[in-house]
């Protein structure tokens, strides 16, 4: 299982080749997973219709995973511990809380939004 975050997602779908590079690489009998979270802010980010309907269907291959209510417990303590001091926001420990409850690392460019979250592996997936 590969868990995205939005940063890598973006790259791909704006066809940055080493993102294309690294997803040509990966077996195709790996199950390509995205939190509900990270979907929800690729939509945010679409200026109009046309924009979210195109990344609608390009992102139907993906399997959707959300974080069970006890990770969402973990996730809020999580937050409310480290909101103020490392300006952590609440959908970036949400996405890395459902990366721990699956036990997989979080491929991501970010590692600096998500080192407080305990038990949470992330891997830069390519180059930039």
């Amino acid at each position: 299982m590969i868990f995205l975050d939005s940063d890598v997602v973006i790259d791909f779908l704006r066809q940055f080749p080493p993102a294309i590079d690294w997803f040509d690489s990966i077996d195709n009998d790996e199950d390509m997973v995205l939190s509900g979270f990270v979907i929800m802010e690729l939509i945010q980010g679409c200026q109009n219709k046309v924009a979210q309907e195109k990344l609608q269907s390009e992102l139907i291959t993906y399997e959707i995973v959300w974080p069970s209510p006890d990770h969402c417990h973990q996730a809020l303590n999580i937050f409310t511990q480290y909101h103020l001091s490392h300006n952590i926001g609440l959908i970036d420990v949400l996405i890395g809380q459902t990366a721990v409850e699956l036990g997989v690392p979080l491929y991501t460019f970010n590692q600096k939004h998500y080192q407080v979250i305990p038990y949470l592996q992330t891997i830069q997936p390519y180059e930039k």
